[in-house]
C-alpha cells in the first residue's frame, strides 16, 4: 500500500556560481551534487533521501518558458536580471544550528535565526547573500510541524469564520 504524503520534491534556484552553490547545499543535506544536464551550466544538489529531495541550481538570469505544442520546458537567459528573487523555501536539514552557521560563515553568507510570527523559528540562510532558504534543524522542524499541524490549522481557521 502506498503511503500518501504531500511534499515538495524539488525546487530550483538561481546562483552566480551554480556548481559551488550546489556543493554547499549538498553539504547541508549530507548528500551529493552533480551537473544538471537539462540546462547548460546548471547543477543539482541531491539529499539522497527516500523522497528524492533535490535543488536544481541555475545560472542567474535563467528563465523557464513553456514549450510550443508538444515541446517540454525551454530555457533562455535574461541579461537584465535582478540578483534577488521572491521565491524561497523552508527546508529541513540534518545539521545543528552551529553547523549551519559555520557553513554560512565559511562562505561569507548571511545567516540568522529568526522567529516567524511567534509560531516557530527558522534559520535564514542567504545563498550568495541573495537567495533565502529557511533552514530547520531537526528540533526546528518539529517546532514547525507542531505549529502547522492539521488540528492547529483547523482550530485557527474555524476561529476566523
Amino acid at each position: 500500500m502506498l503511503h500518501e504524503i504531500n511534499m515538495i520534491h524539488h525546487i530550483s534556484l538561481p546562483a552566480q556560481n551554480p556548481p559551488h552553490v550546489a556543493q554547499v547545499l549538498a553539504e547541508l543535506f549530507n548528500g551529493y551534487f552533480a551537473p544538471f544536464h537539462s540546462n547548460a551550466d546548471s547543477y543539482v544538489a541531491l539529499a539522497a533521501d527516500e523522497y528524492g529531495t533535490l535543488i536544481e541550481v541555475y545560472p542567474l538570469g535563467t528563465e523557464m518558458l513553456p514549450g510550443k505544442d508538444n515541446e517540454p520546458i525551454q530555457y533562455q537567459r535574461n541579461e537584465n536580471f535582478s540578483p534577488f528573487i521572491a521565491t524561497h523555501a523552508a527546508i529541513s536539514v540534518p545539521k545543528t544550528q552551529e553547523e549551519i552557521e559555520n557553513i554560512a560563515n565559511r562562505e561569507g553568507w548571511r545567516v540568522l535565526r529568526c522567529n516567524r510570527g511567534g509560531f516557530f523559528d527558522v534559520i535564514e540562510f542567504w545563498v550568495e547573500n541573495n537567495i533565502l532558504l529557511e533552514l530547520a534543524t531537526p528540533e526546528l522542524a518539529q517546532q514547525y510541524q507542531a505549529a502547522l499541524a492539521p488540528d492547529k490549522l483547523a482550530e485557527l481557521f474555524a476561529a476566523q469564520n
